[in-house]
């Protein structure tokens, strides 16, 4: 009894070394091609990197769009070349696939706020409807100095120093109104001016007191038209273009000094007012 136990031993070990021996070509084949794909895949990765890095030097892209697009490719290359090493190895990948794909969908609808603001990062930084530097006005009424372009929000300083943080999102979805991109700003005001005054004069007052601003450019041509017969006043608009670092400054001494000339030359600057008749039912 003990003697055919023994052989039945000795048999399925014989089976197990036969079957070893069979399979441990394959299985170390398999094993070297696997640690060869994966020698050269991250070789073949880190040069991809390198290249696209490059690319996206020389084409100036923006440094923030670089580091996530470079991660992007990067982790993505990484887990093709997981998929392709471990079907090397004879593993079914369809697990994983599934696997994947399900933490995908349940990531996607966990934060679709975060993938919306996501989107509009990379549309902006791809975009450019406005760069770090650029005083923006979003169709919120949100204004400020762009200090920094994130992928998931946008940071802007607005005139009284305060940091606003704007979600991507927001921004992409809606009108911006960008004040620095073209490089120089427009001032664009009305001046009323008394129903009695010679408005031809009026004009040439304010075109005077135009060429004599420092900051006035002569292209486009300063303008000062008559836009409205108001209730109060006629209203006289006054058009100038300066460059965007003195714009501000401009527009405060057009304001100061085209009023102290219409001073000068007796032309009133009337106030909002109304004329009360009384009559007197009794005469």
């Amino acid at each position: 009894m003990e003697d055919l136990e023994f052989k039945d031993v000795q048999q399925h070990w014989d089976k197990f070394l036969s079957s070893a021996m069979d399979w441990a070509p394959r299985i170390l084949t398999a094993i070297v091609s696997a640690l060869l794909i994966y020698l050269i895949g991250s070789w073949l990765i880190r040069v991809i990197t390198r290249v696209t890095e490059k690319a996206f030097k020389k084409r100036q892209m923006d440094v923030s769009l670089q580091r996530f697009l470079i991660n992007l490719i990067t982790w993505v290359l990484n887990i093709l070349l997981f998929i392709v090493v471990v079907t090397q190895l004879g593993v079914q990948t369809s697990a994983f696939v599934a696997i994947i794909g399900a933490a995908g969908l349940a990531i996607g609808l966990a934060l679709q706020g975060s993938l919306a603001n996501f989107a509009g990062g990379i549309l902006i930084l791809l975009l450019k409807p406005f760069r770090v530097g650029d005083f923006i006005t979003s169709q919120s009424g949100i204004s400020g100095t762009v200090q920094e372009i994130d992928i998931f929000n946008t940071k802007l300083t607005t005139p009284q120093n305060q940091l606003v943080v704007v979600p991507n999102g927001d921004l992409s979805n809606s009108g911006i109104t960008n004040f620095t991109h073209m490089g120089t700003r427009r001032t664009w005001f009305d001046i009323g001016v008394s129903y009695d005054t010679d408005l031809k004069q009026a004009k040439e007052i304010l075109l005077e007191v135009i060429k004599n601003n420092g900051y006035a450019m002569e292209t486009p041509a300063p303008q000062v038209v008559v836009t409205e017969l108001g209730d109060s006043a006629i209203n006289l608009s006054v058009r100038v273009t300066a460059t965007n670092e003195n714009f501000w400054t401009m527009h405060e001494q057009l304001l100061i000094d085209c009023k102290a000339a219409l001073d000068n030359a007796g032309i009133e600057i009337p106030f909002p007012q109304r004329d009360i008749h009384i009559r007197d039912k009794t005469e």
